[in-house]
């Protein structure tokens, strides 16, 4: 039987003040409301116990592929740098099926590298945090979980795959891919931080084809071309895989596709490289 799906919402323009209050008295937190992060579909803020709290919303339809609470999950993933999971709260939206989850966690005093998912200038990052990011993403390809990634909130599958890059990229017949591995999923520059190296949100993660989160991270760097080249050397084996150029055709359709805006600084870059991708795709 097919569950009912919630209604979508946006988080950065719900009232939220009763949510907070529950988070608070059942996780005996003061959350300091000046402090609090809206995003669309998370919550998260400074405690007075010198930690941080992250609060979620999400659908019956999205909970049962996913093998339970994404930040939990990720407590048990050896090698990967990330907040301290320390203790959770969830319950059930009385109106509606759909789930409430409060975590809280290790604060992280080093911001996020982007406000958003790109960034439009370099960073200047460290060599620290460049060798804290390959090895991090080295040691969760890693790890096997029955918990399926689900970017941009959609289930991972082959059908997915093929899908979009059918849609965008037609071209490009063999879409199978070869290799999976698990994967954060949403491995964008608003989830790394730094000048120390950690990633957050983790809601998303689960097994996906190979090379997603490098081609997620290179693809929203595609407006700083010394960043991109950066990451791609980091990330190499798996961006030049094959799997890794399906990936990266994967994120590339999000900006080139039938949806695309004129105005995006990744959209000319994003056009050249795709342009590319599907030339070797093609002759290999």
């Amino acid at each position: 039987m097919a569950l009912a799906v919630a209604r979508i919402v946006d988080l950065r323009k719900e009232p939220v003040n009763v949510v907070l209050d529950r988070v608070e008295q059942g996780l005996g937190v003061r959350l300091d409301r000046a402090t609090v992060i809206r995003k669309r579909r998370s919550l998260g803020g400074r405690t007075d116990r010198g930690t941080w709290v992250r609060i979620e919303r999400r659908g019956f339809e999205r909970i049962g592929v996913q093998g339970g609470n994404g930040t939990e999950a990720a407590a048990v993933l050896d090698g990967v740098v990330m907040p301290q999971w320390y203790r959770g709260l969830a319950w059930r939206n009385e109106s509606e099926p759909a789930m409430w989850r409060a975590d809280e966690l290790e604060l992280i005093s080093d911001p996020p590298i982007g406000k958003g998912a790109l960034v439009l200038r370099d960073p200047e990052l460290p060599e620290r945090w460049w060798a804290a990011l390959s090895t991090s993403l080295d040691a969760l390809a890693a790890h096997r979980t029955p918990r399926v990634a689900t970017p941009d909130t959609e289930l991972m599958t082959q059908e997915l795959v093929t899908a979009k890059l059918g849609e965008v990229f037609p071209e490009v017949e063999d879409t199978l891919v070869g290799q999976w591995a698990a994967a954060h999923a949403d491995l964008t520059w608003a989830n790394v931080m730094g000048p120390e190296f950690s990633i957050i949100d983790w809601e998303d993660w689960g097994m996906a084809p190979r090379g997603l989160d490098a081609a997620t991270l290179w693809g929203n760097a595609l407006a700083v071309p010394e960043l991109a080249d950066r990451v791609h050397r980091e990330r190499r084996a798996d961006l030049e895989s094959r799997d890794g150029k399906l990936m990266a055709l994967f994120l590339l359709s999000k900006i080139v596709g039938p949806h695309a805006y004129e105005d995006d600084p990744l959209l000319v870059p994003a056009r050249k490289e795709a342009s590319r991708l599907v030339v070797e795709l093609q002759a290999a």
